[in-house]
């Protein structure tokens, strides 16, 4: 089974929303296993691989750069499936933020990793790991555009408006954003987050339903299960160590995580082509690239986050994982 990513729903608006501005179906489909059943051939959910294709389909026939954060604000309550559903029956937003940091993977890829605190007066989430398939604005606009739609739908406040931080320069489109988020816009973050007045957690929620929250809570759980259990090992040990960011195990210990002996783990890696050397080293990568792309740390302290004490050895490590140095990918923020 494929990698899944999204609820078709997003798809389908995706879709409509291309069609609405003259170009035909079939241009948005091609390159897609939907490109021969057409919609008719469309599950709950669509594969990891045909979103991706299906939004550079879609932003190389519009041209249209801030894609992301049009299709973001067409995603209400009703786009978001089961969960939307139990969104609309918690008893306040401080219980909405609880179910969605617990099932925001039936929303997402499964490489999105996402973070909620609580500081200052304000609710923060920050995109700790996110998709790579599609230009990085892309997936961030989305994602918080929708965020920002579905906090005025439940809280019916068209006029809320939140801070914003992007870990990338302006885009052309970069008006857009004060258009759709308020003038608290602020790009070449060090990470992405997206922030609210955290008074507005114990906001009534008018559709309060404890025993209907319940239900669809349950099954919610469910299909998260079901979606986890279709996954690889190597796709759970990836999913695992982005979420341990700077406390990178030793193989035993992932492998107890995900309740394996550490032989029938290291049979399962052999299995799928793969080994747990070379999934530490990619997720090491990927964070190490964050930190010199988003961030203004020194070197040494980039290397010592990624388990290296020795700021040379992180030098080539890198280099042997990326083709590239650290200084090139520095070089490109």
């Amino acid at each position: 089974m494929p990698r899944v990513s999204a609820p078709a729903q997003y798809i389908l608006i995706l879709i409509d929303m291309v069609e609405s501005w003259g170009f035909d179906r079939e241009d948005v489909l091609v390159g897609t296993s939907l490109a021969e059943s057409g919609l008719a051939g469309i599950g709950a959910r669509v594969s990891e691989d045909d979103f991706s294709r299906l939004v550079a389909n879609a932003l190389a026939l519009t041209g249209d750069t801030s894609l992301g954060l049009q299709l973001g604000m067409r995603l209400n309550l009703s786009a978001h499936a089961i969960l939307g559903q139990a969104f609309m029956t918690c008893r306040d937003l401080r219980q909405v933020m609880d179910l969605f940091m617990r099932y925001y993977h039936l929303l997402s890829s499964p490489t999105l990793q996402l973070e909620f605190t609580e500081t200052n007066g304000r609710c923060v989430l920050t995109t700790v790991a996110a998709p790579a398939d599609n230009p990085p604005e892309f997936g961030t606009e989305l994602m918080y555009a929708a965020m920002l739609n579905t906090l005025r739908g439940l809280l019916n406040r068209q006029d809320l408006v939140v801070r914003v931080e992007l870990p990338y320069p302006p885009p052309p489109h970069a008006a857009t954003y004060s258009e759709v988020f308020g003038e608290d816009v602020h790009f070449d973050s060090a990470l992405g987050r997206i922030s609210f007045d955290a008074r507005l957690l114990d906001v009534a929620l008018p559709l309060s339903n404890p025993a209907l929250r319940s239900l669809y809570e349950n099954e919610c759980a469910r299909l998260l299960a079901d979606l986890e259990e279709h996954d690889s090992v190597s796709e759970q040990t990836l999913r695992l160590l982005r979420k341990l960011e700077g406390q990178y195990p030793q193989m035993p210990q992932v492998a107890n995580m995900l309740n394996l002996s550490p032989r029938t783990y290291r049979r399962r890696l052999e299995h799928e082509g793969t080994a747990y050397q070379q999934l530490l080293d990619k997720v090491r990568a990927e964070h190490a690239t964050r930190y010199l792309k988003n961030g203004r740390l020194p070197l040494s302290t980039i290397a010592y986050l990624v388990g290296f004490n020795d700021p040379s050895n992180f030098r080539r490590a890198y280099q042997k994982w990326t083709g590239r140095t650290p200084r090139e990918v520095r070089s490109e923020r």
